[in-house]
Parts: C-alpha cells; structure tokens; sequence
C-alpha cells in the first residue's frame, strides 16, 4: 500500500528512479479472461491523446458503453465517430464537462444518476499553464482549479452515484474511480508553514508552470488518500493513476505552454516518453486489472507506487489534514462533508 512504502519513497523521486520508470518499466497483459462487455465507462477530457486511447483500449475490451466526457461538441464527436468506426458493437455517448465550471460539473454528475449503471470512471482531464492565468469566476489560478478543485469536487459528488449503482452480485467488482495524477508530485515544492495551504496556489507572483503542475498532482495524493479511509471499497474503489512521460499527446503542445518552454519539454518527451498506448495501460491498469487492494493508493508503471516522501513526515501527516479541512472548506457551497459522511455510512 502506497501509505506504507516509506523505504522506496526516496528512489521514486530520484531522477534515477524516474529514467527507471519510463526506461525499464513495460505493459503488462491483461489478467487471462478480461472481458468488459455489459459495462459503462466514463473518461473525462477524452477526445485526444490519453483519453482517448483510454476510451479506445476500453472497446478493444469489449466495453459496452463509453461515455466520452468533453468540453467541445465538436471535438467529441469528431472522438466519437473514430470510436464508433472502429468498435461498431459499443455504443458510444458524447456527454459535455467543462471541468471550468463548476455549474457544469454538478450537470454532468446529475446526468450520470440517470445511467443503469458506472463501473469505470477515469477523472483524466487536466492542464499545464505557461503563464499565470485566473478563473474568470472562483479567480483560482487555473491549472490548480481544474486540476485539483474541479477534479476532486467532481470525484467526491460521483461518489453516491456509483455507490447507487453497483452490482447486488457479490461477484460483481465494485465501480472504480481513478483520479489521472503525475509522477511530477515526488518534485512538488514544499508548501510553507504554519499558515493556510490551498492560497499559496493562488499566488501569481514569480509563477512557475513546473511547480503549479507538481503541486496540483501532490494535492490531489495528500486528499485521496483521506478520502478513502471513508469510503468503503466494497461500494467504490478509488484510486489515483500514472500514465508516465508520454509523447504523442497534447499536453507539451498546449497553447499555454511558451515557444521556449514547449520546445525543451517536446525534445525531452522525445528522449524519455512513452507511448500514449503504453501510458493508457497504466492507467487502465487501476480500474481493469487491479481490485481493492488499490484502494486510496497510487498505481504507476502497472503497480501500487509510494506517495512522495513528504507525505510520510510528521509535518506531511500535518499537512494532509490541513489540506482535506481546506478543501472541504472551499467546498461547503454543495454540501460535501455530508456526502462524504454518508458514504462512510
């Protein structure tokens, strides 16, 4: 379990620990008999790279019915008819989230409560940001807004949909969630203390796009991992997963990444990424081949991984707490205290 790998924290942050990640670490096969077939699956921001390929490994499956989950009309269906050619016999759905809005969320989880059914959801949408940029409405610096405030508001409001929706089949697994995080956490600058945590993301002075990225995926660790302690895995699994570097996505070509910024990264990504196929199976490999023994823990390269070392200080367990008061602070306006209290109900 993620929470007990103190001892090989250190080499999974290690530079050395990465190039062995991305270098020697391969796909596994799906255990013998895999079949999703009579399943539902979601994955958010799935009309490109990851999500895609998510949406597509999940077909390839067997998947009955993908929800491909999507800011732009267009662009999902532009998704979904490559789907559509490729797997004739999986219905495939085009559902709009602009993980922006919050509005938009809350209409997304009340059309999920309309599905016979959820046994996958992958939480994959996020962004990288060049430059300072707040949200329009919250005026929470952006790349922590969807990437760690959208996401884990969106996790905890499917909660009590999946729940609903699991099998009265013992044999049955529970629905999974897996929330699509990074290995860049294990080189998240430390957040300074004593003194509130959440606003030292909003702090646009001297901005650093590779420490707001870090940071949001680090945040992300440090809640799951409280959030699961109440959530039991017999109703949901939740879990966070890691594709690894990989090239062939949008990410290093996102317009808010810099000329320059996009260029080192893309030459970097060249050298040590993997393939969006490969970074895929990752993630699948939370909620297809794995079970409850991935409950509240990190899976990179196809096995349960150490949070970074931070998190297992005295000072670290101090800041988990903080950041879960916070947060559900920052989220009283939809009532998620008691959405989590009754799940562990």
């Amino acid at each position: 379990m993620s929470q007990h790998l103190e001892h090989r924290a250190a080499f999974e942050t290690h530079f050395i620990g990465f190039l062995y990640r991305q270098w020697l670490m391969y796909p596994k096969p799906w255990p013998k008999g895999t079949d999703l077939s009579g399943q539902t699956a979601i994955v958010t921001g799935s009309n490109s790279g990851l999500g895609f390929q998510a949406a597509r490994q999940l077909c390839q499956l067997g998947l009955t019915h993908i929800i491909v989950a999507v800011r732009s009309q267009a662009r999902g269906d532009a998704a979904a008819d490559k789907l559509r050619k490729e797997f004739p016999n999986s219905t495939v759905s085009v559902w709009l989230l602009d993980m922006a809005s919050y509005d938009s969320i809350k209409a997304f989880v009340q059309r999920c409560e309309t599905l016979p059914r959820i046994d996958i959801t992958i939480l994959n949408a996020g962004i990288r940001a060049d430059v300072y940029r707040p949200h329009a409405v919250t005026n929470h610096e952006i790349v922590f807004q969807i990437n760690y405030l959208s996401t884990i508001l969106l996790a905890i409001l499917l909660l009590p949909v999946l729940k609903s929706k699991k099998s009265v089949n013992p044999a049955t697994m529970p629905p999974r969630l897996t929330i699509v995080t990074s290995d860049t956490a294990y080189w998240a600058p430390p957040f300074k203390s004593p003194g509130p945590i959440l606003p030292q993301c909003d702090i646009s002075e001297n901005y650093v796009p590779m420490a707001a990225y870090p940071r949001s995926k680090l945040l992300q660790m440090f809640f799951v991992s409280k959030l699961a302690e109440y959530v039991d895995p017999d109703d949901v699994i939740i879990n966070l997963s890691n594709p690894g570097l990989c090239g062939g996505t949008e990410f290093g070509s996102s317009a808010n990444m810099g000329f320059v910024s996009r260029t080192i990264f893309t030459i970097f990504q060249g050298i040590n990424g993997r393939n969006v196929s490969a970074g895929t199976n990752a993630i699948l490999d939370a909620v297809v081949a794995r079970g409850k023994e991935t409950h509240g823990n990190y899976i990179s390269d196809w096995t349960i991984q150490p949070f970074p070392s931070c998190y297992y200080t005295k000072d670290g367990q101090i800041l988990k707490e903080q950041i879960w008061e916070e947060t559900l602070e920052e989220f009283n306006f939809v009532g998620v205290s008691k959405i989590i209290q009754d799940m562990k109900r």
